[in-house]
């Protein structure tokens, strides 16, 4: 069984809001929400993220543990943790979009909450776990920064009005779902499970490495093939590269010119 993985901050000098595990037994990949606004606590996303990442993954180890039954005891957990010392009812609590694939003789199961992607190809049969609901929200706000370029006051003024619109319908109904502090949002997971043979291949995705898709610079099977001929880290350069060649976001719209980016791929699977 092989495993790879590469994780590369948007910028220099800046935390790196993803955080990552990955083993031939359990592949976590967290994307800490970016944070426009006052968060109410004193730790920030990058401690968040890690903090839930290695606390799910301790839980998730132990296999007669469902993964939404451990994503929600580590949400709990990682509230604790904190609680005496932040405001976890402030809305712009941090918080994190989570992807777990745990594997076990002959099978998979996986868990994705927010915006991160899971990728199954069984032997050419895709299917791609994608929780984009939060990108169905604030659709208004979403277009408005859209038409500003990034630096640009009215791109600022913009992606704040459009974090507002957002906070506003997080974790509600007929909004989207993210892990923060309420365990109960794991209720709202995409769960599922499979089996695997030797043609199966996975890969668990930050959307800042699904832009590979996302910007339409590869199709899915396509960025599972380079991911199986060079790896993770080719991936996110090949983004990176997109990134740089399109500084102001005018050719490809998007909020941030380089977000954080994680990729996992896994294969060589023996059943």
């Amino acid at each position: 069984m092989r495993v790879l993985v590469a994780s590369d901050p948007g910028s220099v000098g800046r935390d790196n809001e993803d955080w990552v595990h990955a083993d031939e037994r359990l592949v976590a990949v967290l994307d800490g929400a970016t944070a426009r606004t006052e968060t109410g606590c004193i730790h920030g996303v990058t401690w968040y993220a890690h903090r839930l990442g290695s606390t799910v993954v301790d839980l998730a180890r132990d296999c007669s543990t469902p993964l939404p039954q451990a994503l929600a005891e580590a949400i709990s957990r990682v509230a604790a943790e904190h609680q005496d010392t932040c405001d976890l009812d402030h809305p712009g609590t941090p918080s994190a979009g989570i992807g777990l694939a745990r594997f076990r003789p002959g099978g998979l199961e996986y868990l994705v909450l927010g915006d991160v992607s899971l990728v199954i190809d069984q032997g050419g049969k895709l299917n791609v776990v994608t929780d984009d609901r939060v990108s169905r929200t604030a659709a208004a706000e979403r277009a408005e920064a859209d038409r500003h370029p990034i630096g640009s006051p009215g791109k600022t003024a913009a992606l704040l009005a459009m974090k507002h619109a957002e906070l506003a319908a997080r974790n509600v109904p007929g909004g989207y779902w993210i892990a923060e502090a309420d365990p109960k949002v794991v209720e709202h997971a995409l769960t599922g499970s499979c089996q695997v043979s030797e043609q199966t291949r996975v890969a668990v995705l930050s959307d800042g490495a699904a832009r590979a898709v996302t910007l339409g610079l590869l199709s899915w099977p396509n960025a599972l093939e380079l991911l199986r001929a060079d790896g993770p880290a080719e991936l996110i350069a090949l983004v990176r590269e997109a990134e740089a060649e399109d500084p102001q976001a005018t050719r490809w719209r998007r909020n941030k010119c380089s977000d954080d980016a994680t990729a996992v791929y896994v294969d060589g699977f023996k059943p």
